[in-house]
Formats: C-alpha cells, structure tokens, sequence
C-alpha cells in the first residue's frame, strides 16, 4: 500500500475555499486582548502577539495529506509549508510542534520517514522540534505549529500605491502535482516542483529583513492561489496589476493547464474572484496558473519601487526563480487586474 493510496486530495489544494472560509470564522464568539496585535479577522498568515520588550511573538499552524508519494519528501514539504507563514511575516522561528495523524493499517515506516524530514527542515531553519500530537485517521496528514518571534511584523494588506511586487518562487505546483498523481506528469517536471516545495523561504525572508522600511508588505502564496493572495494584499485601497508575462514557472507547468489537471482548489479559487480580478487577454493556461493552488508557494513581496529591481537581484542569488511581477496601483474597478 502506498501513501498517496488512501488519500482523496493533497497539499494545499485541499483548503476550504477562502469564501466558504470567512463565513464561517466570521461568526465565531471571541476574547479581545489588545496585546493580540494580530489574529484570523485580517486574514493574515499568523497570529501576532505584542512582548513586553518590544518584540512580537508569532503563532501559526498548518498541515496537509501527502500530494507526493515519497513520505520523506512529503515530511520536508509540509514542514517547509508550516515554517513559511513566520518568513511571511517577517518573523524568525523559534519552534515547532508536529501534526500527525496516520492510518492505523499504513506501514508505520512511511511516518518514521515523514518525520525525518519534517525535522531535518526545522534544522535547516534554526528551530526546536518541542514535541506535538498524533492521531490516527483513514488519511496520512501531518504538518507543524510553529512559533516564531520578530522585531518587525509584515502585514500581508499594508502595501504602498507605487510599490513593485515581487514573487519569490515559481507557480504551477498544483497542477504538476495533479498531473503526477493520474502518473502524467514529465518526471523531470514532478522533480522540479518537489524542489520548489520543499525550499524554505528562509533565505529570502533574510534578503527582505535587511533591506528594512523599504518592504511594506509581504504574504505566502499558497492553497489560494496567486490571484487570491493578491487580492489580500490588495485591501480595500488598491489594486494590484500583474504581468503575467513575467510571472515565473515550474518547467512544464503551462502544459498541465487543461481541464484533466486543473484541480478543485483552483476552481474554488476562480469562484472567489469573480468580480474581483480582470483578465485582460490573459492566455486559458496563464488564467489556470493565477489560481493554481500553491504548496509551500513563494513570497509575495510589496516593496519600493527604487529599491525593487535591487531586492530582486539579492534574491535570486539563492531563489533564481524570483522576478518582479506587477506593481500596486490606487484602487480602480478590479482588486487585481492580469494583462
């Protein structure tokens, strides 16, 4: 028995839709403490807590069933997936706790190696493995809380008209990986989006650090796609204009964009924008990649415009992948607009 053979989805394509999402959080009874900087009401990648000295502390979790059927692979992916959300916010973490749950009749040699590479990633980003918990359930999931502290938080929603917006990774994991599942999928293009996924965010996150005040916000891209990311960080006071020109992609990827490898995360992603996004002559295969479920996606940086093109450069040296994508505009008709 295989791991991928008793899950019905994977990776982040497996989120409840952003709509359906917020309807429900947003009935939810709550506590309010103003050191709670932070919480689910905007959306953001991790909760904030404010420190006595300063400082900020930061809590996230996240976890998924496998989208790949090497347990050791899967265990680095989804680790990298959890710690991305601290990067995201400009935070460094500090620790993690596992999220397990696993099939009582699965070879328990899949877990001892979804473990391993789960904690060969917190090594990688400087951070303690403190314990977790585990379960067992008909599918494998597993996945991190992770806490992480900052001197400086980054919003996701708190981008500057004029600003250049940069994407650290490339997009079209989901649809290589729905591809790769129905065995359809190039082998060298299944390696290339492993490898994207599994990459940390750290290193970039370090190159945003340093250049300071001149980043003004930044996000994950993950099971929502670009086009719904985007629209975050667009708010209620901008619109954030793509080039999908210069997006960056997965080798192979536009070609997986058919109706056989588009995937349910994606629909619900194109279901949430509606209204919300214009797409300009935007090519079938190019509009699938806008709202293509990302695992373990890039940063999705806002940041001065004179000093973008620099921050780009700074990042390629380890993510040569990264491009400048679009900028932010005073808000018009459209939260996005693609051309």
């Amino acid at each position: 028995m295989s791991l991928l053979s008793t899950c019905t989805s994977g990776g982040c394509g497996a989120k409840i839709g952003a709509g359906e999402l917020s309807a429900l959080i947003g009935a939810l009874p709550v506590k309010h403490d103003p050191r709670l900087v932070v919480g689910f009401e905007g959306r953001e990648d991790a909760a904030v807590w404010a420190l006595d000295d300063g400082k900020f502390l930061l809590s996230t979790a996240d976890f998924f069933s496998p989208m790949i059927d090497d347990a050791y692979l899967f265990g680095k992916i989804a680790a990298a997936n959890a710690l991305s959300d601290i990067y995201a916010m400009g935070g460094k973490p500090l620790f993690a706790l596992n999220l397990v749950s696993f099939p009582q009749k699965l070879d328990k040699a899949f877990l001892a190696e979804i473990l391993r590479g789960g904690a060969e990633k917190l090594l990688e980003a400087d951070a303690v493995l403190a314990g977790g918990h585990s379960i067992y359930d008909h599918e494998p999931k597993y996945g991190l809380a992770v806490t992480g502290i900052a001197g400086n938080v980054l919003r996701n929603n708190t981008a500057e008209t004029g600003d250049a917006v940069i994407l650290t990774k490339p997009l079209g994991v989901g649809l290589i990986m729905s591809a790769t599942r129905e065995e359809k999928a190039d082998p060298e293009h299944t390696k290339a989006a492993a490898a994207s996924m599994e990459r940390l965010n750290r290193y970039a996150a370090e190159k945003i650090a340093a250049l300071g005040n001149a980043v003004h916000a930044s996000t994950d891209v993950t099971g929502f796609g670009l086009a719904v990311h985007a629209a975050e960080m667009a708010g209620a006071r901008h619109t954030i204009a793509l080039d999908t020109a210069s997006l960056p992609l997965i080798a192979g990827a536009a070609s997986y964009a058919t109706e056989a490898f588009s995937t349910g995360g994606g629909g619900r992603n194109r279901d949430y924008m509606e209204g919300k996004i214009a797409l300009n002559g935007v090519s079938h295969e190019m509009r699938e990649l806008l709202f293509d479920p990302q695992t373990s996606g890039g940063l999705l940086v806002a940041v001065r415009k004179d000093a973008a093109q620099a921050l780009c450069d700074a990042i390629r040296r380890d993510d040569p992948f990264a491009a400048v994508i679009g900028e932010v505009r005073d808000r018009g008709p459209w939260t996005v607009e693609a051309a």
